[in-house]
C-alpha cells in the first residue's frame, strides 16, 4: 500500500501516513519512551544498589570489632605431675597453645598437653646438693625467662623455649631449657643466708639485672652483662652490684623495667618505693606512695607487657593502672595513678598480662576472672571459674587460651578466651587516652612500632580533623576564586573570550592529582618556605593592583576605553597580575631581610609558630588548584543559564548590571552555586593523593595553617597495604573508611535539601 492515498473527493493526497505505518511508528516511539523511562530509572537505582553495597561491604569489614567477648571454661583435668607434692611456683603455655609446663618448687619442670594435661615429658634443674629453692621470680612473659632463688641466698636464671622442626610437613614442638649465665648458680648479694620474699628478672639491652628484696627491707640488686670470646666461644660474665637503700617494711614485690631505668618495689603496707637506677653506681631514691587505699594491702602486681605500666590489685578487690609521667616543674618522672577498672568482691590474688597487647586478667579470692584492657580501659568479661581462692594463671601467646589453678593447686582450668579486638571501644577511638608515656591524655593515631610491646594508638580523631583542615583551607581558597570567576565569565565576558576562557578551565580538571601533588611536594613546598613574604605581599598587593588598574581604566578617556569591547575588560588585567606576581617574588628577599631578619621561616619559629615544609598552606593551595574547576563549572553553568527576561527586566527597571547580577542572578542560581561549592567540598575531603605527597602525613590535632595534617583518605592508602588482614589495624582503616563515606554521604544529603530549598524559594522568579 503506497504511504499516501489519494482523495477521492477532492483529488488531494493526505500528507498523513497510512494507518498501519502509523501504528508502527507510535509502537516505536512508545518502546524508546519504555527504554528511557526503565533505563534511566534502573541505573538510578543501581547506582543506589552500588552506594548500598559500598557501605554494606565496609560496615560487613568493622563488624567484628562489635563482636561481644567470649570468655569461657573449655575443660578441666588434674595438676599435672601428681607424683611431684612439692608447690607449684608458675605455669606457662606455648606459642601455639599446645604445650604447658608447671614450675614446682622441687626444680621439675613438668611439660604436658594443654587440652588433656597429659604428661609429655619432664625436666630437672640443675640444683647444688644441700640447696632447695625458696623463691621465684619472672620477667616479662614475653621473654619467658625465669629465676629461681636458692637457701643460700643464690639465684639461677633459666629461660624455657618450644623450638620446632617440620617432619613430612607436620611440626613437632620440643622443649628445651636454656641457662643465659651459666648453670651454675650466680650471687647479687654479699649475704650467704639471703632469704628472697621477691625475685625479678629482666634481660634488657645492658645485659640481664636479677633482683632480690628480703624480709628485712633489704634489696640486692646486680646487673650481669656478658661477652663470647670469638675465638674460643666462651662466656664471660661481668658483675655490677647496685647499693640500693631499704625499705621500711618486709619487701613482697619488685617489678624491673626493660628499659633498665627504674625499680619499682612493694612492701606489706601497700607502699611502692621507685628507685631511679640509671646511674649504677648511685641509684636513688624517687618517691614513696601509697598505691592501694588506707588500711588495704597490695595483694598482687604486675607490669603489663612492655614494662611501662604496672597493676595493681588490693585487697579492697580495687585494680589500678599506674606508669611513670614527668613532672613539667621538677622534670622528674612521678608514679602516677591513670585509670582504675571494674572492682572484684573479694580481694585481688593473681595478675596475669598479654603477650603482646595491654591486656590482662585478673582472679580474686571469691574464684571469679575478670579480662581488662588497659587502653581502652574497659573491663571486657568476667566468669566465675573456682568456689575458693584462686593461684596460679597462665595466658597464652596468641591471647586466646588460659590455664587458671585454685590455692589448692589440685586442677587446672582451661579457659577459652575470644578477643580479637578489644582496642576498639568508643572511648579509645573517639575519646582522649591517656597513653603509656604520654604526659596526659591525648588524641594519637599511631598505629604500628619495631617494638613489639607497642602500645597502638587507633584515634580517629586526629584523622577526622585532618580531613576537616585539608579541606577547609582547600575550599577557602577555592570557592571565591570559582564563583567570582564563573560569575565574571557567565555574565561579564564576551562570548568569544568565554568560549576560549571555559574550557581551558574546565580542561584543568583532567590535570591527573597525582601530577599536582608530586608537584606541590617536590616543587612548590620548598619554594614557598624559601620565599615565605610572597604570602603576605601577594595576599595585599594582587587585589590592590586589579582595583588600581580598574580605577585607572575608569579615569581613561572615553574614546579609549570604547575601543575595548564589551566583555574584553578582562584581558587588560593579564600584564597587571604578570607584572604584580614578578614583583611580590622579586621583592621577597629584601621584605625578609627588612623584617624577618633574613629568615620568616626562623621568624615564626622564633614567636612560637611552627613551621613544616609540607604543610596545610601547601595542601590548600594545590587542592584549591584541583578544586577551582569542579566549582567552576557547575556555577558557571548555573549563572549562565539563568533566564535572560529576568536579567533583561532588571535592567530595562534601571538597575546596574552589578545591582542585576547581586539581585536576580545570584538568587536564582543560587541553588546551583550551592550545589557547586558541596561538590567541591566533597571532593576536597575525598582527596588522596594531593594530601599524600604535599601534606607530611602528620596526625596532629590543630588547625595551624602551618602544619600538616593527615586525612582519612590518605591514611586508608598509606597504611592498608601494609596492615595484616583481619587485624584490628585492618578493621580500623575500613571503619575510617565507612566514618569518610558517611560523611559525605550526608554532606551530600544536606547540601541536597538545602538547594531543593533554595530552588524552591526563587522558582518564582
Amino acid at each position: 500500500m503506497s504511504a499516501t492515498t489519494q482523495d477521492k473527493p477532492s483529488g488531494r493526497k493526505s500528507l498523513l501516513p497510512d494507518p498501519e505505518l502509523r501504528l508502527k511508528l507510535r509502537k516505536r516511539r512508545a518502546l524508546r519512551d519504555a527504554l528511557s523511562r526503565y533505563g534511566v530509572g534502573s541505573s538510578g537505582i543501581g547506582v543506589i544498589f552500588a552506594l548500598t553495597l559500598i557501605f554494606a561491604y565496609l560496615f560487613y569489614e568493622t563488624f567484628p570489632m562489635l563482636a561481644p567477648v567470649n570468655m569461657e571454661q573449655q575443660t578441666e583435668y588434674a595438676m599435672p605431675g601428681d607424683d611431684d607434692p612439692s608447690q607449684t611456683l608458675h605455669l606457662t603455655l606455648d606459642r601455639y597453645q599446645q604445650i604447658g609446663a608447671r614450675f614446682a618448687q622441687s626444680g621439675m619442670i613438668t611439660f604436658f598437653e594443654a587440652d588433656t594435661g597429659a604428661y609429655l615429658e619432664r625436666q630437672q634443674l640443675p640444683l647444688p646438693e644441700g640447696l632447695t629453692i625458696t623463691a621465684f621470680g619472672r620477667a616479662e612473659s614475653r621473654r619467658s625467662l625465669f629465676t629461681y632463688g636458692f637457701s643460700d641466698g643464690s639465684v639461677l636464671p633459666v629461660k624455657v623455649e618450644y623450638p620446632q622442626t617440620f617432619i613430612d610437613g607436620v611440626r613437632q614442638i620440643t622443649t628445651q631449657l636454656s641457662y643465659p649465665l651459666g648453670e651454675e648458680p650466680i650471687r647479687i648479694g654479699d649475704s650467704d643466708t639471703a632469704n628472697y620474699s621477691a625475685l625479678a628478672v629482666v634481660e634488657g639491652r645492658g645485659g640481664y639485672i636479677v633482683a632480690g628484696g628480703m624480709e628485712n627491707g633489704e634489696i640486692a640488686m646486680a646487673l650481669f652483662a656478658t661477652t663470647r670470646n670469638m675465638m674460643t666461644g666462651q662466656v664471660q660474665i661481668r658483675r655490677q652490684d647496685y647499693p640500693l637503700p631499704a625499705l621500711d617494711s618486709p619487701v613482697r614485690q619488685i617489678m624491673l623495667n626493660e628499659s633498665l631505668r627504674n625499680l619499682f618495689a612493694i612492701d606489706e603496707k601497700g607502699y611502692l618505693y621507685s628507685f631511679d637506677i640509671v646511674d649504677r653506681n648511685n641509684p636513688s631514691l624517687i618517691e614513696k606512695i601509697r598505691v592501694v587505699d588506707e588500711g588495704q594491702q597490695v595483694t598482687a602486681a604486675h607490669m603489663l607487657v612492655g614494662s611501662r605500666s604496672m597493676i595493681i590489685g588490693g585487697s579492697d578487690g580495687s585494680v589500678r593502672q599506674w606508669f611513670l609521667v614527668r613532672d613539667e616543674q621538677s622534670g622528674t618522672q612521678q608514679v602516677t595513678h591513670i585509670r582504675s577498672f571494674k572492682h572484684h568482691d573479694h580481694a585481688v590474688t593473681v595478675i596475669e598480662p598479654e603477650y603482646t597487647r595491654k591486656g590482662f586478667l585478673t582472679g580474686d579470692a571469691g574464684g571469679q576472672v575478670k579480662l581488662h584492657y588497659a587502653t581502652s580501659s574497659v573491663t571486657l568479661a568476667s566468669i566465675p571459674v573456682a568456689d575458693g581462692e584462686l593461684g596460679l594463671m597462665a595466658m597464652a601467646p596468641t591471647n586466646r587460651r588460659a590455664l587458671v589453678t585454685g590455692k589448692d593447686q589440685a586442677a587446672i582450668k582451661l579457659l577459652s578466651i575470644r578477643n580479637p579486638h578489644p582496642q576498639t571501644s568508643l572511648s579509645g577511638l573517639w575519646g582522649k587516652v591517656w597513653y603509656e608515656g604520654r604526659d596526659e591524655p591525648e588524641y594519637i593515631w599511631q598505629s604500628s612500632s619495631a617494638d613489639d610491646a607497642f602500645e597502638a594508638k587507633l584515634s580517629l580523631i586526629p584523622l577526622s580533623i585532618g580531613t576537616l583542615k585539608a579541606a577547609l583551607f582547600a575550599m577557602l581558597l577555592a570557592t571565591p576564586i570559582a564563583i567570582m570567576g564563573a560569575i565574571y565569565t557567565a555574565y561579564f565576558m564576551s562570548a568569544p573570550m568565554r568560549k576560549v576562557v571555559k574550557p581551558s578551565i574546565e580542561l584543568m580538571e583532567a590535570l591527573p592529582t597525582v601530577i599536582l601533588g608530586f608537584l606541590a611536594g617536590i616543587w612548590l613546598a620548598p619554594y614557598v618556605e624559601n620565599n615565605l613574604p610572597i604570602l603576605i605581599t601577594g595576599a595585599v598587593l594582587f587585589p590592590v593592583a586589579i582595583l588600581m588598574a580598574g580605577l585607572l581604566w575608569l579615569r581613561m578617556p572615553g574614546r579609549i576605553r570604547n575601543s575595548v569591547s564589551a566583555g574584553w575588560e578582562a584581558a587588560l588585567l593579564i600584564p597587571v597580575v604578570l607584572f604584580t606576581g614578578w614583583f611580590v617574588v622579586t621583592s621577597s628577599p629584601w621584605i625578609e631581610v627588612a623584617f624577618f631578619d633574613g629568615s620568616m621561616r626562623q621568624w615564626l619559629t622564633d614567636v612560637g609558630i611552627p613551621y613544616d615544609q609540607r604543610n596545610a598552606l601547601i595542601v590548600g593551595m594545590a587542592m584549591g588548584f584541583a578544586v577551582i574547576p569542579t566549582i567552576f563549572s557547575i556555577a558557571e553553568d548555573a549563572v549562565f543559564n539563568v533566564p535572560k527576561h529576568l536579567t533583561q527586566g532588571s535592567l530595562a527597571l534601571g538597575a546596574t548590571p552589578w545591582q542585576t547580577v547581586i539581585g536576580v542572578v545570584l538568587l536564582t542560581a543560587s541553588p546551583g552555586i550551592f550545589s557547586a561549592v558541596m561538590i567541591g567540598f566533597g571532593r576536597a575531603v575525598g582527596e588522596t593523593m594531593i594530601v599524600l605527597m604535599a601534606s607530611g602525613n602528620s596526625p596532629v590535632v590543630n588547625f595551624n595553617l602551618f602544619e600538616g595534617m593527615r586525612t582519612l583518605a590518605a591514611n586508608i592508602a598509606v597504611e592498608l597495604p601494609e596492615t595484616a588482614v583481619g587485624s584490628t589495624h585492618f578493621r580500623v582503616l575500613f571503619l575510617s573508611a565507612l566514618v569518610l563515606l558517611f560523611f559525605t554521604f550526608l554532606l551530600n544529603t544536606a547540601a541536597e535539601l538545602v538547594r531543593q530549598r533554595l530552588r524552591k524559594r526563587y522558582a518564582s522568579l
